[in-house]
């Protein structure tokens, strides 16, 4: 993978060695994963992953806002640099008079970064690690990302446009705050237009557990390639970049590297993933990729369908966070193509691997699945009539538009209608004579 190969025009600017020392003691928000086992966590970057980490920093970013207010254009190593700047600046003069410990790269974006081939990402995910002792300090935070929100906007807003309150009803699609139980962080994501990345700010003083699959567990230091653009004076080049490191919290980086190249599934203390660890199981199985240890998925499964009925107990609950994370998730004309896939494996898992439901609440929960199943097929039928697809269009179907708009022949026949790919309700077998 070269993931180890260091330029030596770049001992001048930072030490490897310096580097994955102060990054490990950086990493106590990390504790419940130490002693995890395997080999090392920490790698230092080849040129060609510094590079990629390069050009997504390089990426200019459009947070666009709700109603009328304009869409703020800014280049991420700016946002990153802004926000961290306002966070450390001291109350007096804006900031919130916060320390902050380092700046990391994590998620989708991460993967990207590392992998051999290129990886599609949704959002953009950036932790900015630092010390949140109270709530305050969470309330600092958000005012002082709101007043570097408000620096971005063009200069003739008017300023009443321009108040916190305005700025988070415009351009903050989620807010969130955790404190208890050893967890102290909250996340601000920006950007409110599907198609569009957006951009996730995580704000960690401690954090449990960080990753739900070693695919998903690298995070990417970003103050060295942020010190490199304020100090050299020519750009990155195969003899001139600086030292990153970067880490897989879920324990051994060179085996989460596998794992991403090889599309595998694993994970560590399974218990205690939570609930959305179930849709992103899912979702990566929907993306080709399969069980690292098939002998112990069955265990993993039924931990991910016990723990997401655990956090969405209610129907209403279970259809606006699978309809949320279809939306958010599934963004592009590719991925949209996955989603019925998407909705017909997780139908099967549900099925298959739920042990804490009464008969009923199961069957409500599949029949929502299937709805959107359903849903899905029939937005985009025209494209799905190749096997193994099928769409009903028999006289009964008559009333479903979807159905109706895909019609190009006779009926197949309700048995192909049947699973693994759901069918409309309309074709049930007490309405469909087929």
């Amino acid at each position: 993978m070269g993931v180890i190969k260091v330029s030596p025009d770049t001992a001048a600017l930072y030490s490897a060695c310096d580097m994955l020392d102060d990054m490990k003691s950086e990493s106590s928000y990390t504790s419940s994963e130490e002693g995890c086992g395997g080999g090392e966590r920490h790698a230092v970057l080849s040129y060609e992953q510094v590079s990629r980490l390069n050009d997504v920093m390089d990426e200019v970013v459009a947070i666009h806002g709700r109603g009328n207010f304009p869409t703020l254009h800014v280049r991420l190593r700016e946002l990153v640099a802004g926000v961290r700047a306002r966070l450390e600046a001291p109350q007096t003069a804006g900031g919130a008079g916060v320390n902050v410990r380092d700046v990391r790269l994590n998620g989708g974006a991460a993967s990207h970064v590392l992998a051999d081939r290129p990886q599609p990402y949704s959002d953009i995910d950036l932790i900015f690690t630092a010390e949140l002792p109270t709530a305050r300090h969470c309330d600092r935070v958000k005012a002082a990302v709101l007043g570097h929100l408000s620096t971005l906007m063009p200069p003739a807003t008017p300023r009443r446009r321009a108040s916190p309150a305005g700025l988070k009803e415009a351009y903050v699609s989620k807010m969130v705050r955790v404190n208890s139980d050893g967890d102290r962080w909250s996340l601000i994501s920006l950007g409110n237009s599907r198609g569009h990345k957006s951009v996730e700010l995580k704000f960690v003083d401690t954090m449990r557990r960080q990753f739900e699959f070693s695919v998903d567990s690298f995070q990417i230091a970003l103050d060295s390639l942020l010190a490199f653009h304020e100090c050299a004076q020519l750009p990155i080049g195969e003899n001139f970049y600086p030292t990153v490191v970067g880490e897989s919290v879920y324990g051994d980086f060179n085996e989460a590297l596998l794992h991403l190249a090889e599309k595998l599934i694993a994970t560590r203390q399974p218990e205690e993933i939570r609930g959305g660890g179930l849709l992103k199981y899912c979702a990566l199985l929907a993306k080709g990729y399969r069980p690292a240890r098939p002998d112990k998925i069955k265990t993993l499964e039924r931990y991910m369908c016990s723990r997401f009925f655990i956090d969405f107990p209610e129907l209403g609950q279970q259809r606006a966070k699978l309809e949320a994370y279809l939306r958010n998730h599934f963004v592009g004309r590719e991925e949209e193509a996955l989603k019925h896939r998407y909705l017909t494996l997780l139908h099967g898992v549900v099925r298959e691997s739920t042990v804490c439901l009464m008969g009923h609440e199961r069957r409500q929960t599949l029949a929502l699945i299937e709805a959107l199943a359903c849903r899905e097929l029939c937005a985009r039928a025209p494209l799905l009539l190749a096997p193994p697809y099928y769409v009903c269009v028999c006289a009964a179907c008559a009333a479903c538009p979807g159905c109706a708009a895909a019609s190009a022949g006779a009926c197949p026949g309700c048995a192909q209608c049947a699973p693994p790919a759901p069918y409309c309700e309309c074709c049930r077998a007490a309405s469909c004579p087929a």
